[in-house]
């Protein structure tokens, strides 16, 4: 496989990858800070912001944990320590307002009325991958596929008779999210590409509650 066709080192791949929940809980004693994401590409995304920004997460002690799939909300939050003076926060997608918030409830980590960016928890209008190409815009996000060898896939998706009339955009969520490891491979590549003022504020603001910036 050419290299630029790889997942990043260090998470999973295969068809399942893209939701697999996968970090070890019994090692969450000396964590500080856990962001619950959807998927391992959400984690990528957080993790190479991190790096960007010079921000230590080990160091830090925080821990991104992949839900695999936003009803296994709840599910974590039962997992996970219930100890003063861990910072819980996360990303998900404004679709999924009512499941984050019921969980959050349920385990007492947010008021019934409260607000979900209050308790640490910020949407993404479509899904993280939205935010990232709207990010980048289309042409950047082109010039990322032209460069890792994409492009004449994604030009096969566009000549398919039920995409040839959506926006660009559009058409480049659905190339990229059709594919587990091309969705994890673009989720670092996309953070990477976007220029420092127009990351997704969602991506920024999880990231700063949970390094403490």
């Amino acid at each position: 496989m050419p290299e630029r066709r790889q997942v990043p080192e260090g998470y999973p791949s295969g068809p399942a990858a893209a939701l697999v929940a996968h970090e070890p809980l019994g090692s969450l004693d000396d964590v500080r800070s856990i962001v619950l994401v959807e998927g391992v590409s959400d984690r990528i995304a957080v993790e190479t912001l991190a790096r960007r920004r010079g921000v230590d997460l080990a160091a830090k002690r925080v821990l991104v944990a992949v839900l695999g799939g936003v009803q296994g909300t709840a599910r974590m939050l039962q997992l996970l320590p219930r100890r003063a003076g861990t910072t819980l926060s996360g990303l998900y997608d404004e679709a999924d307002a009512d499941v984050v918030r019921a969980a959050l409830v349920a385990h007492e980590d947010m008021p019934p009325h409260g607000r979900l960016e209050d308790a640490g928890f910020f949407a993404c209008r479509e899904d993280l991958e939205d935010e990232l190409i709207r990010a980048c815009g289309a042409d950047r996000v082109e010039a990322c596929l032209e460069t890792e060898g994409d492009l004449t896939a994604f030009r096969r998706l566009q000549g398919q008779p039920q995409w040839r009339e959506h926006p660009r955009e559009a058409q480049l969520r659905r190339w990229i999210a059709s594919g587990a490891r091309r969705k994890l491979r673009y989720a670092r590549l996309l953070v990477e590409a976007a220029d420092d003022e127009r990351l997704p504020l969602p991506l920024i603001s999880v990231l700063d509650r949970a390094a403490g910036d």
